[in-house]
């Protein structure tokens, strides 16, 4: 295999460096690897014109069949991205272990990819060195990469390295899963994997970007290198999930300012421009403060992710949640366990009888328009004051659209809370939910937040939901739904306020608005509902 820089003489030694580009793979967890066709042949085409010396093309999996993915259900539906195989690049596909069998790997005939890069879990060790052992047999260069390997001990970490060095690999893999590496965290990795590792194996780093030092990380780790071959791991753009990853571009120009390396930024900018800047209106990625203390707690960033994504929690709530991780559970992904967390969390039961009979004897039986914040409130303005001057009771949800001022305010996020004016509710009773902290008032009436969640997890704490169940417990009588648009991919799209907007990936908002249309006709068999306007629940 090509090393792009050789470099440096240091002591009789030169550093050899390959960059591998992994956008279309390790970005594609943002987009659900959903590129498109076209788009996948041509970011390769460009990569191999911009002289990147290794290009991972996507995940090997069984059963994938959509073109428009970066998702392969063999090697030879590979072919089909790669327009022409330049000779001066590497082409590689990674494999989860488990995620296809090694039988329905055909023998390598270099006709499309060069390498397989296998990625596992600790416990999997012994399964994967076989996997890796046929993948080699089978003609496939092999790079290792083994699953958070900063939270591996030493003595296992040794044990794994003189596994691999009785089948000499091309490239055995420093992992920072979890982003929590600094410096000298890296150089205590690279001294010992380069002490014990075969002199043959090229040692690998992929890096995330949950504590910014990516990118210093792979400047020391070329440091540190000697004549050891280095393979570093960089995508478009950083693109990743979470806080992403070292930024190719970057790196790149690093190495062509301070080692005279060839890499064309032309062709890096127009993936830029072309395929990549586009998506970050509709998905989003990158560093935030929530990525900064999963790295600090040592979690899984996929629990930040997660939490980010609900849209109902600042970020002192995040850094208590997450801090509170049992250790057992922080460094691989658990979907239920922190959907099980988040909900006992936001559980702040309260005795609510006597609010709850205050509020029946306000709105039993009453005429409600119930406004959510989406866009149509503008244009239906003076519809809903037709239906005030008719005597309905209007009640906003979350925020206040100024020019329609509510009769009541319902809050159960704590972002909203925190972001409304107090001036614009002066003299408006606000019903909040339990989970939200707050300063003693008269106006408030506070009312058990777990007697309102919904089952469906898309939209647990939907506030919209939320206060629709509690009308059909205070027995309101006509409900009418104003600003229930329905959830658009871009966010700005959404709201009547601005500040609102926020980004959800577009499978999410189906989800959601599945569920969200579901309750609503559930809800219907006990309630009067109709709406103001189109609404894509209505349809």
């Amino acid at each position: 295999m090509r090393y792009g820089c050789a470099f440096g003489e240091r002591g009789g030694k030169v550093n050899q460096v390959s960059i591998l580009d992994c956008t279309l793979r390790d970005g594609g967890y943002v987009n659900d690897f959903k590129f498109g066709h076209q788009q996948m042949t041509d970011i390769v085409s460009l990569l191999a014109k911009a002289n990147i010396e290794i290009i991972e093309c996507g995940f090997l999996r069984e059963g994938a069949s959509d073109k428009d993915r970066s998702l392969f259900d063999s090697v030879e539906s590979i072919k089909d991205v790669i327009e022409y195989k330049d000779p001066n690049c590497f082409y590689v596909a990674m494999i989860q272990y488990g995620a296809i069998p090694v039988s329905q790997i055909s023998d390598n005939d270099h006709s499309v990819i060069d390498g397989i890069r296998l990625t596992f879990h600790e416990d999997e060790i012994d399964d994967a060195f076989e996997c890796a052992k046929a993948l080699i047999e089978k003609g496939y260069e092999v790079f290792v990469q083994p699953v958070g390997t900063t939270t591996y001990s030493d003595e296992n970490l040794l044990r794994l390295i003189g596994m691999i060095n009785t089948i000499k690999p091309q490239a055995f893999y420093i992992v920072d899963t979890l982003g929590t590496m600094y410096k000298r965290d890296l150089r205590r990795l690279y001294y010992i994997v380069d002490h014990n590792l075969d002199k043959s194996i090229a040692i690998g780093f992929h890096s995330h970007n949950n504590l910014q030092m990516s990118f210093a990380n792979a400047q020391e780790l070329i440091q540190l290198s000697g004549a050891r071959k280095i393979i570093i791991d960089a995508s478009v753009l950083g693109m990743g999930r979470g806080a992403g990853n070292l930024n190719t571009e970057l790196i790149t120009q690093f190495l062509n300012i301070n080692y005279d390396c060839n890499y064309s930024q032309i062709e890096l900018m127009k993936i830029i421009d072309g395929y990549i800047r586009p998506l970050q209106s509709s998905y989003k990625w990158g560093y935030d403060a929530a990525y900064y203390i999963a790295a600090v707690v040592g979690c899984h960033p996929n629990y930040a992710s997660y939490l980010l994504n609900l849209q109902t929690l600042n970020m002192q709530s995040i850094n208590l949640i997450l801090k509170g991780l049992s250790p057992e559970k922080c460094s691989l992904y658990d979907k239920q366990y922190i959907q099980q967390v988040y909900r006992e969390f936001m559980e702040c039961n309260v005795e609510d009888s006597q609010e709850i009979d205050e509020l029946k004897c306000m709105l039993c039986g009453k005429k409600i328009v119930l406004m959510a914040p989406g866009k149509s409130l503008q244009e239906n303005k003076t519809v809903i004051e037709d239906y005030r001057n008719k005597g309905f009771f209007l009640i906003s949800i979350n925020t206040i659209y100024k020019p329609i001022k509510p009769d009541m305010l319902f809050i159960s996020n704590m972002r909203r809370f925190q972001s409304l004016n107090p001036g614009d509710a002066d003299g408006i009773p606000i019903v909040l939910t339990s989970n939200i902290l707050h300063e003693k008032d008269e106006r408030y009436f506070v009312i058990n937040y777990s007697d309102y969640l919904n089952e469906n997890h898309d939209v647990m704490d939907n506030a919209g939901l939320m206060c629709l169940n509690l009308l059909e417990r205070l027995e309101a009588g006509e409900v009418v739904l104003a600003g229930f648009d329905g959830f658009q991919t871009h966010g700005e799209k959404n709201f009547v306020n601005s500040e609102m907007d926020t980004l959800f990936d577009e499978e999410r908002l189906i989800d959601m608005n599945t569920a969200i249309k579901k309750r609503i006709e559930q809800l219907k068999t006990r309630l009067n509902i109709s709406f103001i306007g189109d609404s894509i629940y209505s349809r």
